[in-house]
């Protein structure tokens, strides 16, 4: 979750508790949302009722249950039109997947974590973790490595400070001075890859969207199981994968980034 700044207020409260609900990922009752919670009772009930009249939460009073508001999905789908890759990206991850058969990804940086904004399944779907609007750890899988590797060192600095460094799986890397060592491979040969880092038979090559000046936009991968295909078979898209990024890049050339609008803001 965001980490809330003074003066963020009820604003940031209110996010607090609509992101603690999207994490249940199904409807829950006020007495869950409760637990755990920093608010005092009262607080989070009036936290609660609060974006229930404004449509950002939705209960159902035959089961007790309070889930995201149907606004909230209004706005999820502006900010996914407005914010996100994946609209004009969509027609070449279409190509791309139809050219490689394999389950295709695009992603961006959220916080330092990889947020996929894009699937395309490949011709026999497998069952993994990513789907499109989750949020997963970007120190362990390709596409997060992909956009970590060409991030300024000041950003990437920061970045590396909020990674969990987790356990997954026997592959995955421990420690910060490990990402370091295999983003230094990564950017020596133009790509990532995930070694069953984050899931036991997951693997994936992954390449950056980058503008002409270098900035990371965002980031695709092919992913594939072991039980079908092996981490050289999929290093062999690489150059099919790079090709689909430079389009994506090309056609995010004139996109206003929300860095590039809250600039022009200030």
């Amino acid at each position: 979750m965001a980490e809330a700044r003074d003066g963020d207020g009820t604003v940031a409260k209110a996010l607090e508790v609509l992101d603690r609900l999207a994490a249940f990922g199904r409807p829950v009752r006020f007495s869950e949302l409760l637990a755990g919670s920093p608010f005092p009772k009262a607080t989070l009930y009036r936290l609660v009722q609060g974006l229930t009249r404004q449509g950002m939460l939705a209960y159902d009073p035959e089961r007790g249950t309070y889930a995201l508001g149907v606004r909230l999905v209004r706005l999820a789908h502006a900010a996914w039109r407005q914010s996100s890759l994946a609209p004009l990206a969509r027609p070449h991850l279409d190509a791309l997947s139809r050219d490689v058969g394999e389950t295709v990804h695009l992603a961006q940086l959220d916080h330092a974590q990889v947020l996929y904004v894009d699937k395309r399944n490949a011709r026999e779907p497998i069952e993994m973790f990513s789907q499109a609007g989750k949020v997963g750890p970007a120190y362990c899988t390709g596409i997060g490595k992909a956009m970590l590797a060409w991030l300024p060192e000041a950003e990437l600095a920061a970045a590396i400070r909020q990674q969990s460094f987790h356990r997954f799986t026997p592959s995955t890397l421990a420690d910060a001075a490990e990402l370091r060592a295999d983003l230094e491979r990564t950017r020596a040969r133009g790509y990532a890859l995930d070694r069953e880092e984050h899931e036991p038979g997951i693997i994936c090559v992954a390449v950056p969207v980058l503008t002409a000046g270098g900035r990371v936009l965002g980031a695709v991968s092919v992913t594939g199981s072991t039980a079908r295909t092996t981490l050289a078979a999929l290093e062999r898209l690489a150059p099919r994968l790079a090709e689909a990024a430079r389009a994506i890049a090309a056609e995010a050339e004139h996109w206003q980034f929300p860095e590039a609008m809250r600039q022009a803001g200030e």
